[in-house]
């Protein structure tokens, strides 16, 4: 009986057109526009890329020549340096061909047409450069022979500085923006979970009318309902998380199995929220599909799918409401997962979506069986 009334309620919901909008085309959609928003935009502001450089070298100064051919020759080049006179520079400059224009002389000077990581960064090796040179040349006038010794010096100090990744996932912070897309996927599974508490109460449906009727015992029916929604969600999930990692090619780190585990984990949240939510009251189904959706939107927003840091400005005013948001937890299970080599923190946040989805039910369930019925 219990197998029989899974498959039913699994074909009943999948003629649900909610679920078809808000669990698979809604996502897509939006997964889209968000690739098309923030694609290259970390690779462009944040990341080290090397930087086209024009040199004009009017006293063929050797030394800095040599430093030149070192810093292009390292494993990521810092400099692409193309030697060339003053007006071809300026002319590489204006129109956007190189970042800056180092000028040779007594000391480096720079020259750029704009603000910004490259600019920054080359007003850095001048100054470095210049400070090196004088140290050289003040230690060479009081004694020449220590004059060899203060370069190498300042060269293996060069050389010990070694970029070292605080983790080896994905560090696009962008990308947090599609762990809140999944975690608005999960909540939506609401949508599904409020379906059976509609076609369960026989006040807001004449399916409901019919099965209070039946001789099937309700628990029977609610867990086999729950348990098909589950599935179906589990499924929305699995498909979401596919889309956004082989189609639109969202980075998710190297565990994508654990990733596909917090994603069907998640999407029995947002099933028994529905359920919770849709067992109080006695709206009619459009009426709490509409709170639902505002309620997820809304805990979605909070956890920074609108506004990338609104979920650091949470834990600054209200520092226990990410530990309550299950949306903040959702997102928060895939960011750790992504950023940490631990499975301490991934573990915690898969505990509290269990936790929060056999709370959600077991109210839903008990608020669902507790009705009684002057008449059918």
């Amino acid at each position: 009986m219990f197998l029989h009334n899974i498959k039913y309620e699994l074909l009943t919901a999948l003629r649900t057109k909610d679920l078809i909008f808000w669990l698979i085309l809604f996502p897509i959609l939006l997964g889209l526009f968000f690739k098309f928003a923030f694609d290259g935009i970390y690779e462009q502001v944040t990341q080290f890329s090397t930087i086209d450089t024009a040199v004009v070298d009017e006293t063929d100064d050797t030394a800095f020549r040599s430093v030149i051919e070192s810093v292009e020759t390292q494993g990521k080049p810092l400099l692409n340096v193309v030697y060339t006179d003053r007006e071809e520079a300026k002319k590489m400059l204006m129109d956007g061909d190189v970042k800056g224009i180092i000028y040779t002389g007594d000391e480096l000077s720079l020259s750029v047409a704009e603000n910004g990581i490259d600019q920054t960064t080359l007003k850095f090796f001048v100054e470095k450069y210049n400070l090196n040179s004088r140290i050289i040349k003040r230690t060479a006038e009081k004694d020449p022979a220590e004059a060899a010794k203060a370069a190498a010096v300042l060269s293996e100090t060069a050389d010990a500085v070694k970029e070292i990744p605080l983790t080896d996932g994905n560090t696009d912070n962008f990308i947090q923006y599609f762990y809140n897309l999944l975690a608005m996927v999960a909540l939506f599974g609401s949508t599904v979970g409020l379906h059976i508490s509609n076609v369960n109460q026989a006040n807001l449906s004449a399916i409901g009318a019919r099965k209070n009727c039946s001789p099937t015992p309700k628990s029977t029916g609610i867990s086999a309902a729950l348990m098909s929604s589950y599935i179906i969600e589990t499924l929305c999930m699995i498909l979401s998380v596919t889309y956004l990692r082989f189609v639109l090619g969202i980075d998710f780190g190297e565990r994508l199995h654990l990733v596909y585990l917090s994603a069907a984990v998640s999407g029995t949240v947002g099933v028994s929220l529905g359920f919770c939510l849709g067992s109080l009251g006695s709206l009619n189904e459009n009426a709490k599909t509409g709170i639902s959706i505002t309620l997820s939107l809304f805990l979605c927003f909070l956890s920074g799918l609108m506004v990338g840091n609104m979920k650091t400005i949470m834990a600054q005013k209200l520092p226990w409401f990410n530990k309550v948001n299950p949306a903040a937890v959702i997102s928060d299970s895939f960011y750790c997962l992504n950023m940490y080599s631990d499975y301490e923190r991934f573990t915690e946040k898969i505990i509290t979506m269990l936790v929060m989805s056999a709370a959600l039910a077991l109210l839903g369930f008990f608020m669902t069986r507790r009705k009684k019925y002057a008449s059918l």
